[in-house]
């Protein structure tokens, strides 16, 4: 049978494969599909891969790169959405799949249910939370602007603020709309706040994130998580200005305040400058009318409090009668004051006349002498105090003495040393009798006294005693120890042991040769 040629055609895995990639894309063609996005995967190529399923069934798409920038909304796993593109093949897995040139939402239901879903999760973490807010500056020096360097909205808020207060603008270019747009908004953001104060790029003082209105899907990438987050850990204060005043994504929740378009934000950064001019030029004529009144006034209330005010010879005749009245008194208190000193001078130098001094010196000397001749005295009594107490001691420390001393520690140290021999003896008999009493004790438990009274121990070739016979196989090699020796034997087995009626002969001290005709493994 194997050798009968056949008529059916013969094709290589290449030909089949690509034979079905051609019906598959001629039967289907062009098709739109409806499913939920299932497993998604963004490798480094920039392609996407994704799954669309529904309750029973599961199909595979890609969407190729430049397609994918150019998406309006980005495919997240949940989403419902309408899949537009082509049937084919991958031979290289026979697998088939979906090419997708387009893709969007099964109806603004999904996508404003993923958008409450998403607002009800940011807010359950507090990033919408109104102690977050911070205000904005009165006037700021430099203004950051995330938006399209290339749209009309740009245009609008430089526009706007060159009217109203021209300051320096810093642009910071994005993309407003596709795939991306959400990571470069979110690193606009955070790349302002990363400035340092006094670098070659000015640090902002206020960021506006503008663009201009659209649909939902055009607006989705101010809905992303990331922007939400940098709008929300912004550190510098920050207007959210995205589409017209209908129109509201989550980063209007998450910035310091919301403007209902992009002029309307330039608006909030930055106040007239013609206003400010007017307001400063009127606060300066109040300032001047104010001070003119207030120098007027003083300068009243200064002529009037003059002019209550007494004459300055007035003033001084009180204290320059004073001061005459008390240089008068000066003469002759001093006249007064010389007197008592020269009085008191005289008390004291009655006193210190030689005769007296002569007097105190001598009496001095006097004392000094006595308690000189006590001192000498007290000290002669000390030496002879001391002198007799030495005699004492070495009266006690004569020869005699000490070999008395002597003799009667040597016979104490003997007496010691034949209680010390006395007491060692003792304790040597005591360990002796309990020494014999223990061997006593373990000779009579000594299994060697069994082996005595005419019993054997048998023994495997591992050295363990034998217990039992079914645990003996035949042939096994056996050891019998007696009370005066060791006897190797060979287990023969049960039934097959021939039975002898001779008294065996006596055992011989030693291990037997198993293989001689004495040998007592024949009682096994």
């Amino acid at each position: 049978m194997a050798d009968t040629p056949s008529n059916i055609a013969e094709f290589s895995v290449s030909e089949i494969s690509f034979s079905i990639k051609r019906t598959m894309e001629d039967t289907f063609g062009y098709v739109r599909v409806r499913g939920e996005l299932g497993r998604i995967s963004r490798p480094g190529s920039g392609h996407v891969y994704l799954d669309l399923k529904d309750d029973r069934a599961v199909l595979s798409g890609v969407i190729w790169r430049g397609v994918a920038s150019k998406l309006k909304i980005q495919p997240e796993q949940g989403l419902e959405v309408i899949a537009t593109g082509k049937i084919t093949t991958f031979p290289g897995q026979s697998k088939y799949q979906m090419v997708i040139d387009a893709l969007e939402p099964a109806g603004a239901g999904a996508l404003m249910a993923l958008l409450e879903e998403r607002k009800a999760k940011l807010a359950a973490e507090g990033l919408f939370a109104e102690d977050r807010k911070q205000a904005l500056p009165g006037l700021p020096r430099v203004i950051g602007v995330v938006t399209s360097p290339t749209g009309a909205v740009i245009r609008d808020i430089l526009h706007r603020i060159s009217d109203r207060f021209p300051l320096h603008v810093v642009v910071w270019p994005v993309r407003v709309q596709g795939e991306t747009s959400g990571a470069e908004v979110a690193n606009g953001i955070r790349g302002f706040n990363a400035l340092s104060p006094g670098g070659p790029v000015p640090r902002p003082d206020l960021l506006i994130v503008a663009r201009g209105g659209g649909s939902i899907e055009d607006l989705w990438g101010f809905n992303d998580e990331a922007v939400v987050r940098a709008a929300a850990d912004s550190q510098i204060p920050l207007i959210s200005a995205v589409g017209h005043e209908t129109d509201w994504t989550l980063i209007d929740l998450a910035a310091d305040i919301r403007a209902p378009t992009p002029t309307g934000a330039a608006e909030l950064a930055v106040p007239v400058k013609a206003d400010l001019m007017a307001q400063v030029d009127d606060l300066s004529r109040r300032l001047a009318s104010g001070l003119n009144r207030l120098v007027a006034n003083r300068r009243t209330e200064l002529r009037a409090a003059g002019a209550a005010l007494p004459a300055a010879r007035d003033l001084l005749a009180l204290p320059r009668q004073r001061f005459d009245t008390a240089a008068g008194n000066l003469e002759r208190a001093l006249i007064v004051n010389t007197r008592a000193h020269r009085s008191a001078y005289g008390q004291v130098s009655v006193r210190l006349s030689p005769l007296l001094l002569a007097r105190g010196t001598t009496r001095v000397r006097h004392d000094l002498k006595a308690l000189s001749d006590r001192q000498a005295r007290a000290l002669v009594v000390a030496v002879a105090q001391k002198r007799q107490a030495f005699a004492a001691i070495t009266t006690r420390l004569t020869p005699e003495r000490l070999a008395q001393q002597t003799t009667l520690g040597r016979e104490r140290a003997g007496a010691l040393g034949e209680r010390l021999d006395r007491a060692h003896r003792g304790r040597l008999l005591q360990e002796r009798a309990k020494l014999q009493s223990l061997e006593k004790l373990l000779t009579s438990l000594s299994y060697k006294e069994v082996l005595a009274r005419g019993y054997a121990v048998v023994r495997d070739d591992t050295g363990q005693p034998v217990r039992s016979t079914a645990g003996v196989e035949p042939n096994a090699r056996l050891a019998i120890e007696l009370a005066d020796g060791t006897i190797d034997a060979v287990a023969l087995g049960g039934d097959m042991a021939p039975k002898k009626t001779k008294t065996p002969p006596k055992a011989k001290t030693g291990r037997q040769d198993k293989s001689g005709p004495t040998s007592q493994g024949s009682l096994f």
